[in-house]
């Protein structure tokens, strides 16, 4: 039988605002928050590891997938949140012999941006016309998807940024995709977490580097950053700081301002502000 072929692999950003607008001050140049998706692909076939939030981005996005000239088969979801799932639908119309697929967590968990809550109230007030109809990710029988006879395999972190949160190793590449586990010089999204969830967020951080990855493309990242292991260490700090320096401070705007003297550069702020304020009830 014949080696399988090499893999090769892509990464394309898109950046929007962030969900979190009412800042008290913050580096204004900065107030916006750029998602990642990964291409990995063969000799033939292609897998697209999530897709982006509003319906123009993803229709750039479908014309990316087709200028590698590859059958896409699957695009594998990370997790529930809708910035990261909501292009399926455009995807699947493009590309109809693929499957949309996740871990029965994500599947689960991706309803939610469907309720009038997070639908109406939430994404459609914050991109109003902008959000595509929503095509929910299938269950992925085993823990790996095939790519041309390579395993793509899946990593469950657990909650971070939010519950059931994944991250997909390629050892063929030394690849890590590791979703929201990972921010690269960006503010993590820490409106769901608490102390505790923060640090076995740090923690599962810390599991995906002993995996020794050669790149590690974030969820969330600076566009014009390389794709450095360096950003696990990083988002494991940031979440330790966010914990001490929570413990240190009895207001939401005393621990937002302690961040950003630590933090002053990452993108994205909102996060910072929105993760402030559920942390102090303010």
């Amino acid at each position: 039988m014949p080696e399988p072929a090499a893999l090769s692999y892509s990464v394309q950003t898109a950046s929007r605002q962030g969900v979190t607008r009412d800042l008290p001050h913050g580096p204004e140049d900065l107030q916006w928050v750029a998602n990642t998706v990964t291409l990995v692909y063969g000799a033939h076939d292609a897998v697209l590891v999530d897709t982006f939030t509003s319906i123009q981005q993803n229709a750039d996005l479908v014309e990316w997938v087709r200028s590698f000239d590859r059958t896409l088969t699957h695009v594998y979801i990370t997790h529930g949140h809708g910035d990261h799932l909501f292009g399926i639908g455009q995807l699947l119309s493009a590309f109809p012999g693929a499957r949309a697929v996740g871990t029965a967590a994500t599947v689960a968990d991706a309803p939610i941006n469907d309720t009038p809550a997070f639908r109406q109230g939430f994404w459609e007030k914050l991109f109003p016309g902008q959000i595509p109809v929503t095509v929910y990710p299938e269950p992925l029988e085993e823990g790996f998807v095939e790519l041309e006879g390579h395993r793509l395999e899946v990593i469950d972190a657990g909650h971070t940024d939010t519950a059931h949160t994944t991250s997909l190793w390629i050892p063929d590449l030394r690849l890590l995709v590791a979703g929201d586990v990972v921010y690269n010089d960006t503010h993590p999204f820490t409106t769901e977490s608490t102390t505790e969830s923060r640090e076995h967020w740090a923690q599962a951080a810390e599991h995906l580097a002993a995996l020794d990855p050669a790149v590690v493309v974030a969820g969330h990242k600076k566009p014009e950053l390389p794709d450095s292991p360096d950003a696990i260490a990083a988002t494991a700090d940031y979440l330790r700081d966010f914990n001490r320096v929570e413990a240190e401070t009895g207001t939401a705007i005393d621990l937002y301002d302690r961040m950003l003297d630590l933090h002053p550069r990452r993108a994205n702020p909102g996060s910072l502000w929105g993760g402030a304020k559920t942390a102090k009830d303010a």
